[in-house]
């Protein structure tokens, strides 16, 4: 008996689903997951409000931001999260079309399921499907020279959203520290100042290995303090024989520190980011000749409550610094998202100079170029191949939802076009109509589409591997602690 209580104690399980039943409850949880985005697609998005457990609130209509919020408990829309997660770690944008196309494949992989295809006729359709839009999708992409200002700046405003006021924001030719100088006598503008940067501390050190000091007179205990204050005051000295103007350390300063540097009308900050001070210049553990520097150290009280330290004005500068003004601290973070999305594209193209039409243009051209190749595609494979190839249209349909165009009109307009070959064709995000990409000068970096097209079809195989769901039990048993008839024994 206590054998085979021991043996359910351990492996024990729960049956959740089984077979054909396992997989519409992924396919339906993460349906549901696509919904919730759906409508957050293109310039005319809508904004989630989203509350969190202590009371906050999050405004935003990027896709990753909402799926990093929300608390789910179904392990296919766990998966579906982790999806946007992937693209923008792979990739720093297309978060929200990923998880919409991948719930409309597995949304036209219900139909074949429907229909007695077996899930692995329905996955190796699906392979093919996949090399063939990498396929189209290598003819219709277009080079771009990426020292060009003029199309690297428009490929990035396809990607910045936002509606808020950002005109205040600016591009510091420098290095911004949310640091203040340490006292408050110290100078607050200077010109062309001599830098000292450090990364150790200026005040006395004591030993790693603990020490006991017995004292018989007072004046003994007087003498110490004044030992260690002589010490920081003389390698405060030998700092002040460069005759610097801002002395800058990671570490701490101590008040006697301060005291020598503000007599000598020398300004100090301390406790700056390690990577504030690499950006500014090499640190060094011992004193060194000042770093040649044109910049002008400036603290803006303005920016109240808090004090920012700008050193700007660099003749050469190596690093560079983004301030952000917005009306509200919502529209600040979503600008700081959109930011975020404008730089990855940036990166991308820098690393792959090759443009894809955006506007769901693309996207169209793979939907009609498959239903074309879905011609040599013979025996049971085909529905498959033909639902990805419907599945792909959900892009293009999401914008004229989104936008209050006429879908079924615009939808077909667009379709014919590509049957055409004009596949630089896509939706106009603002008016739902369908213009010509090339004119209205929105193209995406390819290397995002491609990886939107890998994720979303490599997660609905994956998805569709599972014929069953189960849920552990071993560590809720072992919480309980033991049975009573293990108790008897």
């Amino acid at each position: 008996m206590s054998a085979t209580l021991s043996h359910y104690l351990f492996f024990s399980a729960l049956i959740e689903a089984v077979g054909q039943e396992a997989q519409i409850s992924n396919i339906t949880a993460a349906k549901t997951i696509t919904d919730v985005i759906r409508t957050c697609l293109g310039p005319k998005a809508m904004l989630k409000m989203i509350l969190d457990p202590m009371g906050g609130i999050l405004l935003t209509n990027d896709g990753n931001a909402i799926l990093r919020e929300i608390d789910v408990a179904h392990p296919a829309a766990k998966n579906m999260i982790e999806l946007s997660r992937t693209q923008d770690e792979e990739r720093g944008d297309g978060t929200t079309s990923v998880i919409i196309l991948a719930g409309e494949i597995l949304a036209q992989s219900l139909a074949q399921l429907e229909r007695d295809n077996h899930p692995v006729v329905i996955i190796s359709a699906y392979n093919k499907a996949l090399k063939g839009s990498l396929e189209i999708m290598s003819k219709i992409s277009v080079p771009i020279s990426i020292s060009s200002d003029e199309e690297m700046l428009s490929l990035i405003k396809t990607s910045i959203g936002t509606n808020g006021s950002i005109e205040e924001s600016r591009v510091l030719d420098g290095v911004l520290l949310n640091k203040d100088i340490t006292h408050p006598n110290m100078r607050r503008r200077i010109q062309r100042p001599r830098i000292i940067l450090l990364d150790c501390p200026l005040e006395y050190k004591k030993g790693e290995s603990q020490t006991i000091m017995k004292f018989s007179k007072e004046s003994d205990w007087a003498r110490v303090q004044e030992i260690e204050e002589e010490q920081v005051i003389a390698q405060c000295k030998r700092i002040l024989e460069f005759k610097p103007d801002l002395v800058i350390t990671d570490k701490s300063i101590s008040d006697t520190a301060q005291h020598v540097f503000e007599r000598a009308n020398v300004s100090a900050i301390r406790r700056v980011r390690k990577s504030d001070n690499n950006r500014i210049a090499l640190p060094s553990r011992r004193v060194r000749a000042p770093c040649p520097s044109n910049m002008v150290q400036e603290l803006i009280t303005t920016l109240q409550p808090r004090y920012f330290t700008f050193l700007t004005a660099c003749t050469n500068p190596k690093a560079c610094a983004i301030l952000l003004c917005g009306p509200s601290k919502d529209i600040l973070n979503e600008i700081d998202r959109n930011l975020a999305d404008a730089l990855s594209v940036a990166r991308n193209v820098y690393f792959n100079p090759i443009l894809a039409p955006g506007g769901g243009a693309m996207e169209m051209a793979i939907g009609v170029g498959l239903h074309a190749k879905a011609r040599g595609v013979t025996g049971v494979e085909g529905w498959p191949f033909r639902a990805v190839a419907y599945a792909m249209e959900v892009i293009p349909r999401t914008l004229m939802q989104n936008s209050g165009g006429n879908t079924i009109r615009v939808l077909t307009e667009l379709r014919a076009k590509h049957a055409n070959g004009e596949h630089s064709w896509g939706v106009d995000g603002e008016t739902g109509k369908i213009v010509d990409m090339k004119s209205y000068g929105l193209y995406e970096s390819a290397s995002v589409k491609i990886q939107i097209v890998k994720t979303a079809i490599e997660a609905a195989r994956m998805l569709l591997r599972v014929d069953d769901v189960v849920r552990g039990t071993r560590k809720e048993k072992e919480q309980q602690g033991p049975l009573p008839e293990e108790m008897a024994e």
